[in-house]
């Protein structure tokens, strides 16, 4: 028999050989173990991520006689003859080549027809999305209203070009990207098998240049076994994915770090004659500078990081380089990517971006410097704080003594905003214009929609894009705009200032939700106050409207006067009671009429 290819052999035969997808097979062998099993299904996620593979098991699975915790026992004359795809009852089709009417037609008369010989019928149909409208509509009736003992299962990579009254029909399992590590035991455990010799360090590179996909992976590792003569090794690895060994990486950063253009140069003309893929050069520093950086800040977390080997030699350039000098290289490193995708001539980009690199005026001394203020400088700012507490006390000391003057009652005071003086503080600054006008438009559907939909959108943008989006969060939303909350300013101001990020996002948006709004960007330490000083000038203008004074005016008036006021309140602001905090000061009800009808026009009547 000719070769077959890894991922042909090694296609999953039950739930538990699908990799990186546990949540999603657990409960399929749960609902096949109770009998609670749905008519339809709809399978998303990227390309080799399990999703026909696990149609094709379920199918075995609703029609073995002998199951077992939910899993086929791949034995009995049925699981053989969907595993050779020669059972009758389980239909797999195309939709890229049979997207028409009649098609789905054809398949909408004969799944009236009771089974043959299995239990179920099972309709598999991958990519879906592929459909036309009239397909759509066709297929349609039949999920509406399925025949007895007939299930439909639903594949596609692109579910936001299915009709809603689709999904709505069906149950719908997410796959997701399989991490690095799931890969690597899933290809651990078929060279096992295979009885061939591999280094674990070469698995990694394979899965990282996989992006998730199982079946890249695997066919990744068919060309290593090719290559290194069934042996699959780092340097085989590096060669066959065009990556880079981690000592050249860390040489690269030691030119970057000691400002030396030669060394840089050098090292980028080495490893071009080498044969390595230029983009693939590119995302390997990128996707290397972010491991730093996630080291840095959480160095227990190495499962975060996306195959960096924490060796000595990592560990002191994490010691050495400042997170400041990491977010300069990822921006230049990000135009350089989006330059050379247009250009027969990539290693001029690159040659540019090492002089820049490798040119940074950013030193690391003063970089700590500038992170942690001196003795003296600690001392001033809390002199300067003491100063302004005692200047407060003195303003309220003088309108306590202007109000016993005029024989009023003192109110509470209110308190005065926070203010730090940080040494060097240039933070971002947000657009308040363009967030007011789209919290004035802002709705609770919107915005919950966004949040829903936010992990796909991340997995839609580029690399680097999402490295600039990660740490982001969608606060409030509208038709038209979409205000995301960042947790560092420096990448709010790059996201700002990224008009192609801008336009991908809402781009991407409208393919996932059917409008594009623009995206606004505000730091998540400004948010809350901008929010609560947009609150506070809507409940001003609510107060302003006139109300009809009525001589006889009491506090039970009154109360109806607040709730009519509060209705109309909300009214204007329910799109905003997911978002904007609740005010800190709660003045009485008596106050309250006072301020609205006149200290002369209310009575307080004791119970």
């Amino acid at each position: 028999m000719s070769y077959q290819a890894l991922y042909r052999v090694w296609r999953p035969q039950r739930f538990q050989d699908i990799a990186g997808q546990k949540a999603i097979t657990q409960t399929l062998r749960n609902a096949l173990v109770q009998e609670k099993t749905s008519h339809a299904y709809l399978f998303t996620g990227p390309r080799g991520t399990g999703k026909t593979s696990a149609a094709k098991i379920f199918a075995k699975a609703i029609n073995c006689p002998n199951l077992k915790d939910g899993e086929p026992c791949n034995e009995c004359e049925t699981c053989r003859s969907i595993t050779q795809g020669q059972l009758n009852d389980v239909i797999e089709i195309d939709a890229a080549s049979n997207n028409g009417v009649e098609e789905i037609r054809d398949i909408r008369d004969k799944a009236k027809y009771a089974p043959t010989s299995a239990d179920y019928k099972v309709y598999i149909i991958d990519e879906v999305h592929m459909l036309t409208t009239g397909a759509f509509n066709a297929l349609l009736k039949t999920l509406e209203e399925p025949p007895k003992n007939v299930v439909f299962i639903l594949a596609t990579t692109e579910p936001h070009k299915i009709p809603l009254t689709i999904i709505s029909r069906t149950q719908r399992f997410d796959f997701k990207r399989i991490g690095i590590r799931d890969s690597c035991e899933r290809m651990k455990y078929i060279l096992d098998q295979e009885k061939m010799a591999y280094q674990e360090e070469a698995l990694t590179v394979i899965a990282r240049a996989a992006e998730g996909g199982m079946r890249d992976a695997l066919s990744i590792l068919d060309q290593a076994i090719s290559y290194g003569d069934d042996t699959v090794t780092v340097e085989n690895a590096m060669s066959v994915t065009g990556s880079l060994t981690q000592e050249l990486v860390l040489d690269y950063f030691d030119a970057i770090i000691q400002h030396n253009t030669e060394k840089g140069l050098s090292l980028l003309q080495n490893i071009l004659a080498e044969g390595k893929d230029s983009s693939r050069f590119v995302e390997d520093l990128i996707l290397f500078s972010r491991d730093i950086l996630v080291y840095q800040q959480a160095p227990q977390m190495t499962d975060l990081l996306e195959g960096a080997n924490v060796d000595e030699g990592f560990k002191q350039l994490s010691q050495t380089i400042s997170a400041n000098q990491l977010y300069e290289i990822i921006a230049i490193l990000n135009d350089t990517q989006q330059e050379i995708r247009f250009t027969n001539h990539a290693e001029v980009y690159l040659e540019v971006a090492t002089v820049k690199l490798t040119q940074l005026a950013i030193a690391q001394i003063n970089n700590a410097a500038a992170e942690t203020p001196s003795v003296n400088e600690n001392t001033q700012i809390e002199r300067q704080k003491i100063t302004d507490l005692e200047k407060e006390l003195i303003q309220m000391k003088k309108q306590l003594q202007e109000i016993a003057k005029n024989g009023g009652t003192p109110q509470p005071a209110k308190k005065a905003p926070k203010s730090v003086n940080k040494p060097g503080n240039n933070q971002f600054k947000a657009n308040t214009t363009i967030i007011y006008k789209v919290l004035s438009e802002a709705t609770k559907e919107n915005l919950a929609q966004l949040i829903d939909i936010w992990p796909d959108l991340l997995n839609m943008l580029s690399v680097t894009q999402r490295a600039i989006m990660k740490a982001s969060t969608p606060v409030a939303a509208s038709p038209d705009g979409l205000i995301v909350s960042f947790e560092y300013d420096i990448l709010c101001q790059k996201a700002t200032n990224d008009t192609e990020l801008l336009e991908a996002v809402s781009e991407d948006l409208r393919r996932l939700v059917g409008y594009s709004p623009n995206m606004v960007c505000v730091p998540s330490e400004q948010w809350p106050t901008i929010r609560e000083q947009f609150l506070k000038q809507n409940k001003d203008l609510l107060k302003k409207r006139p109300v009809k004074k009525s001589s006889s005016t009491s506090i039970e008036q009154h109360e109806t006067a607040t709730a009519t006021a509060n209705d109309y309140e909300q009214e204007n602001l329910a799109s905003l009671e997911s978002v904007l905090p609740e005010t800190e000061e709660e003045e009485t009800i008596v106050t309250e009429a006072m301020e609205l009808f006149g200290k002369e026009m209310v009575e307080v009547k004791e119970d």
